[in-house]
């Protein structure tokens, strides 16, 4: 079990410079080392304070919360309160609802659940308007780098990915870089059912979502590798019940990134999650690796 980690002093102060006295600071981090969030209780309710791990985590979580989160529906993603790029500090409003892991779902509500969750993803990949230059360029780059680090992470990994595993991984790499231009969007970098809340209105559940650190510009199919890898594994109605809410089908082409995405995320797994001690993380690896190495076969 983590230990609650004190606010910092001078994350408090500047808090308290925007929202007022802070009655409560309670630590709602992740259990692991780089997260560092807390809710926040004054006068005017409740919010939150991030500190980013990185640099580019704060300027990505930035962004997004400036440009794209006050285009989704009210409710159903944070908002920036104010920002702190001393201390890579971010004050966040609150999303209403629960932890989805936290929830019983019948299978009729998880299926509504997807549903919502590609609704909403379709709004926040489109979400930033039109593109720039730029950032298709970036979004394009995106994928580039994909296609190149599966080398590092079989390096990393070494043995603990078999023989067979390296041959899956680097054909896949192979055929990402070969794949041509893939429909480009604003993509969340996390989107999960971890990151993922439903608030019981009078009518209906309603979804939101959070955790904007990795928002970024990509090839609109990437932000479905956790859930092609996680939550549809065995589970096609949660699937399509995910693209009925989306709108659209994926292309030829996003099929094959999403395979392709999904098989470099296995590898960079077990490398990372093996020597992290993240058992979960690993289990995901292995199986994504192994069922993709059988339907290849």
């Amino acid at each position: 079990m983590s230990v609650a980690k004190p606010i910092p002093s001078a994350l408090l102060g500047w808090a308290q410079s925007v929202v007022g006295p802070v009655h409560l600071a309670r630590d709602v981090s992740h259990d692991r080392d780089n997260s560092l969030v807390w809710t926040l209780s004054c006068a005017t309710g409740v919010v939150f304070a991030k500190v980013a791990p990185t640099p580019k985590a704060f300027a990505r979580d930035t962004r997004a919360l400036r440009e794209v989160a006050p285009g989704m529906e009210p409710g159903t993603a944070p908002l920036l309160l104010a920002a702190d790029p001393l201390q890579q500090a971010l004050l966040l409003s609150p999303v209403p609802g629960r932890m989805v892991k936290s929830l019983s779902l019948t299978r009729a509500e998880q299926r509504t659940l997807h549903r919502q969750a590609g609704r909403w993803l379709r709004r926040f990949h489109g979400g930033i308007g039109e593109l720039s230059p730029l950032d298709r360029a970036d979004a394009a780059a995106e994928v580039a780098r994909a296609a190149t680090v599966g080398e590092k992470h079989l390096v990393r990994a070494g043995d603990l990915i078999t023989p067979e595993g390296h041959r899956t991984v680097r054909r896949h790499a192979a055929a990402l870089g070969r794949l041509g231009p893939l429909p480009a969007g604003y993509i969340h970098g996390d989107f999960q059912e971890r990151n993922w809340l439903l608030d019981a209105g009078p009518a209906a559940r309603v979804f939101g979502t959070v955790d904007l650190e990795r928002a970024r510009p990509h090839a609109a199919v990437a932000d479905l590798v956790p859930l092609a890898c996680g939550s549809w594994v065995g589970h096609p109605d949660l699937q399509d019940a995910f693209f009925e809410g989306y709108g659209r089908p994926l292309t030829a082409e996003e099929q094959g990134a999403l395979r392709c995405l999904s098989v470099l995320d296995a590898a960079s797994a077990i490398a990372w999650g093996v020597p992290n001690g993240d058992d979960l993380i690993v289990a995901r690896g292995r199986a994504t690796l192994a069922r993709l190495e059988v339907q290849a076969a």
